[in-house]
């Protein structure tokens, strides 16, 4: 049965916070929904090995987080389209490819940024949940790999997956080295190519082109938005996801005045107080929340004091007010 929550909201690419693995889980999700409600969200990465034969359930989310998007990893197309249509039944607004991630793990399950190398791969597969599910299906990947790393390779592997139904990339300016450097490294080791991801909309005007890599202001995404169609926002959001809340009006013209931290917070503890009603510890939520904070007299006690006491059985809102009292400044936007 399809969830009646499917396509709630207009997916927009314009901006979106990245999947990031143990980052992007679903109480992330709602703290970020609070901060923009214009913000795309992804989830982490999830397998379908996972979706289809693990005894967990990793399609969680909630109503409140749309629009939202499920990522993807994976390479054989029967089953990307199964786990595909799990989730368009689950009420997920997009389906992603994860073709960027470098680690040995998921190399060594033939899939993510290895996936490069098999642009014929990547768009049966596109092509396969394109057909299951009827939902945009989107690839996020890199510039290159290893040595195939010309503009050439790119441009062939972007026509061969556009050729089979895949109108809009997610390109992560860096190529990446599958053996020498690790996940981290492959994140600030390889040098960013803004440039290449810039050229790469000139030559396929037709197709949806977002950037990712090394992004931290607002300023940085008007830039971008300048020569592309959207713009996906990494460490950054989590690091300061306040910063989100700015999101709204900066780049998609809303009129509203953001709200405070204080306020985003009080929005949180409705949330907080059902989870941890259904099991959930408060630094399950709260490690998310962190740098909420950040730049304000207090942030530091605010992060110790819920780092310390987050994690103990019965912490509840009330640690979390206890921590926010340590805050004695709000700078108005």
């Amino acid at each position: 049965m399809i969830n009646s929550k499917e396509n709630k909201k207009h997916v927009s690419n314009r901006f979106s916070v990245a999947p990031m693995l143990d980052w992007t889980d679903r109480h992330c999700r709602h703290f970020h929904r609070i901060l923009s409600k214009e913000t795309l969200l992804y989830t982490e990465m999830v397998t379908t090995g996972a979706i289809l034969y693990g005894k967990g359930d990793y399609l969680q989310k909630g109503d409140a987080e749309h629009p939202v998007a499920l990522q993807l990893g994976g390479f054989a197309a029967v089953d990307l389209a199964k786990a595909a249509l799990a989730g368009k039944e689950r009420g997920y607004d997009e389906i992603n490819l994860n073709i960027g991630c470098p680690s040995d793990r998921v190399q060594n399950g033939r899939f993510g940024a290895c996936l490069m190398a098999e642009p014929e791969l990547v768009a049966d597969a596109v092509a396969a949940m394109r057909d299951a599910t009827g939902l945009p299906i989107t690839v996020k990947t890199r510039i290159g790999i290893d040595d195939l790393d010309s503009y050439e390779f790119l441009c062939d592997f972007i026509s061969k997956v556009h050729a089979k139904g895949c109108d809009n990339f997610i390109i992560h300016a860096r190529k990446a080295w599958l053996s020498g450097l690790s996940p981290k490294q492959n994140r600030d080791v390889p040098p960013l190519d803004h440039d290449r991801v810039y050229q790469l909309k000139k030559d396929f005007p037709q197709l949806m082109i977002a950037i990712n890599g090394g992004i931290k202001t607002l300023d940085e995404c008007k830039t971008h938005l300048q020569h592309l169609d959207g713009v996906m926002l990494g460490r950054e959001a989590y690091a300061n996801p306040y910063l989100l809340s700015q999101v709204d009006k900066a780049l998609f013209g809303c009129t509203k005045k953001p709200l405070t931290r204080f306020e985003v917070l009080e929005q949180m503890y409705p949330y907080i107080e059902q989870q941890l009603s259904n099991g959930s510890y408060l630094n399950h939520m709260g490690r998310h929340m962190l740098g909420l904070f950040q730049g304000l007299p207090g942030a530091r006690a605010w992060r110790r004091h819920l780092s310390e006491n987050g994690h103990l059985p019965g912490s509840g809102i009330e640690v979390m007010q206890k921590a926010a009292s340590f805050v004695t400044e709000e700078i108005e936007v």
